[in-house]
């Protein structure tokens, strides 16, 4: 065995993101939808430090939020105080609620892309952030007419975490 050091602040922000991926496989599991989640992929680079969750469950509603005048997928990931997420008797893996969550993985991150596919309207939406969420880029929504996923990928920012860059210690944790 072998001991790894990591840091638990950037395990948080990633574990974040995995688990949005888990709560909707779970909440949509006891529910017939067209493309229930079958898969969900990691995958980190230790050259460029990014790292990425895909799921191919049914996507993200590309659609106007009525209350917030914004994008729903930007509502969920770079807006704060704006989840839905406060049922308590919803079924969850072990997420949390308010609305943090992945914002956090947005809010620590040099670059911040969400990528998803509403298979219900046939638009894929993608939009990026950059700097800790300062520079909000315009999303990009075109036409798209194949199975729904979401993907996250972000390249935190290491220098917050003291660090230089993906260690080998997170690498294996997200390996794991």
């Amino acid at each position: 065995t072998k001991d790894l050091r990591i840091v638990p602040g950037l395990y948080k922000v990633f574990d974040e993101v995995l688990v949005n991926a888990l709560d909707q496989h779970t909440r949509l599991s006891d529910k017939k939808v067209d493309h229930p989640m079958k898969q969900i992929r990691v995958s980190a680079c230790t050259s460029t430090g990014e790292i990425s969750v895909w799921n191919d469950g049914m996507g993200i509603d590309v659609v106007e939020h009525p209350d917030q005048k914004c994008w729903v997928p930007e509502m969920i990931f770079g807006k704060l105080l704006t989840s839905t997420n406060y049922d308590k008797g919803e079924k969850r893996f072990t997420g949390g609620k308010n609305g943090y969550g992945a914002k956090l993985a947005n809010i620590f991150a040099k670059e911040f892309t969400v990528e998803t596919v509403d298979s219900v309207r046939g638009k894929k939406y993608k939009q990026t952030w950059k700097d800790n969420m300062k520079i909000v880029g315009k999303p990009k929504i075109t036409s798209f007419k194949s199975k729904p996923y979401t993907k996250i990928t972000w390249i935190p920012d290491y220098a917050r975490f003291g660090l230089s860059g993906l260690t080998e210690g997170m690498y294996k944790v997200i390996e794991r």
